[in-house]
């Protein structure tokens, strides 16, 4: 069982800067395809971007750019550093983790994002 808790997201003006955290129980943490979701309210959740264990990393094509995604093994924490943050990213942001094997098994309960314009 893999345990996941975001946080780090709040209300910011557009053009700002929000870093996103999220640390996973679990001691193969390494093994993990880690990724970043959204939701927004009416919509579907959508991918956002993706890291996997051998830091391969993917981004939605609206995110490219404006978003970076890290992680720390050693503190089993992934990141998502969003800068120029648009009202169109507003969402509730979901840290998600694949075990091996498997597409995305977890999910953490999700931190909200909230660009004002």
């Amino acid at each position: 069982q893999v345990q996941l808790v975001e946080s780090g997201g709040g209300l910011v003006q557009a053009g700002g800067s929000l870093r996103l955290s999220c640390i996973a129980s679990g001691r193969t943490f390494s093994s993990y395809q880690m990724g970043w979701f959204r939701q927004a309210p009416g919509k579907e959740r959508e991918f956002v971007a993706g890291i996997g264990w051998t830091r391969g990393i993917t981004y939605y094509n609206s995110v490219k750019g404006r978003f970076t995604i890290s992680r720390d093994n050693a503190k089993n924490t992934v990141y998502l550093q969003m800068n120029s943050l648009k009202p169109e990213d507003t969402a509730v942001y979901y840290c998600a983790a694949a075990t091996i094997g498997h597409d995305y098994n977890y999910w953490g309960q999700g931190t909200q994002v909230t660009v004002s314009s």
